[in-house]
């Protein structure tokens, strides 16, 4: 049935495929019948790759920092795990799908493939230097950059375009936000207490709670979409309580946002945003993926690894409100 229909598929597009398709034997089917969808072709390998590279971020930070924290610090010094896992994902994105990347480049850019691949070995790039602790203050700063200029180049002319679509709204602040979690990390100072772009940090807290307080109110008006960000999926009808999760979400997102545009108990706030995002990762997103996995643009890993990333950010921005030395209780 596979050959028959690449057959006719070739045929429709006037193409000779029948001499290109490989004779697989009968167990190639079998196997393709029996084993899940996301272990057969590049599916499997983009989940291998960011699982394994999550297990190694995560055993790495353990070992250089949570085991030497304590009390709310050992989930904070997660952070950087969190925001560049995802990172590295959306690196591989620009490679495994850049027919849909390349949409997204200015038109008035040239070589739009050229900075499509740019940025995926960019991506995947920084997000190993954070991963390893290697000139990660610098590395942020170029992150939270490049991410703030996809914010103008690519987003606020896409809201311009479709100044009533909430998407487009939402996909600018969800960008502004996690800029601002790699600003925070670039202004948060090293162990030695230096850093020269402190007010970064503060840049970077702004960014981040103005999106909560955009994010929060859609809770509110659309509750049956998937909490966080508040992008087009809609949550399953097998899992339970929409309207509380939505409700939960949009209070935390709100109330932590005023403390982190006020000043007030910004690092709790911060912590507990992330803290927040984290528990969407486990209870939602990750069970839609393992029950439709899909590593497709806007798919349910995206929706994971999106998540993931703002927790991350949550935790670089608590990390950057501290003065204290490492391991100090809050």
């Amino acid at each position: 049935m596979f050959i028959l229909t690449r057959v006719a598929i070739g045929k429709l597009r006037g193409l000779d495929t029948l001499n290109r398709i490989p004779q697989f034997s009968p167990d190639y089917f079998y196997w393709r019948e029996i084993l899940p969808s996301w272990l057969t072709g590049s599916r499997f390998w983009v989940h291998f790759a960011t699982v394994a590279l999550f297990a190694i971020a995560l055993a790495l930070n353990i070992r250089r920092r949570v085991l030497h924290t304590q009390g709310l610090d050992r989930i904070i010094c997660l952070g950087s795990t969190f925001f560049a896992v995802p990172l590295a994902l959306f690196g591989i994105q620009h490679f495994t799908a850049m027919k849909i990347v390349v949409t997204a480049v200015p038109s008035w850019m040239p070589a739009p493939r050229f900075w499509v691949y740019l940025v995926g070995f960019a991506l995947i790039a920084a997000a190993l230097s954070l991963i390893t602790e290697t000139k990660d203050r610098f590395t942020a700063l170029l992150v939270g950059i490049m991410i703030f200029l996809f914010v103008l180049l690519i987003y606020v002319p896409g809201l311009l375009a479709e100044p009533h679509n909430r998407f487009a709204l939402a996909v600018l602040f969800r960008d502004l936000s996690l800029s601002g979690g790699a600003l925070a990390l670039a202004g948060t100072p090293t162990a030695r207490g230096r850093t020269r772009f402190a007010w970064l940090a503060v840049l970077g807290r702004y960014y981040f709670a103005v999106a909560m307080l955009v994010f929060g109110p859609e809770h509110f008006l659309h509750p049956d979409f998937a909490p966080g960000v508040p992008l087009e999926m809609q949550l399953p009808s097998w899992i339970p309580g929409h309207v509380v999760w939505a409700y939960l979400t949009g209070a935390v997102l709100i109330a932590c946002g005023l403390c982190l545009i006020l000043n007030l108990r910004a690092r709790l706030a911060a912590a507990s945003l992330g803290i927040a995002f984290l528990v969407l990762v486990i209870c939602i997103y990750l069970p839609m993926e393992i029950a439709h996995p899909s590593i497709a643009i806007s798919g349910q890993l995206d929706y994971v690894a999106d998540t993931l990333a703002m927790s991350g950010a949550a935790f670089l921005i608590a990390g950057s409100l501290t003065r204290r030395t490492a391991g100090a209780p809050l």
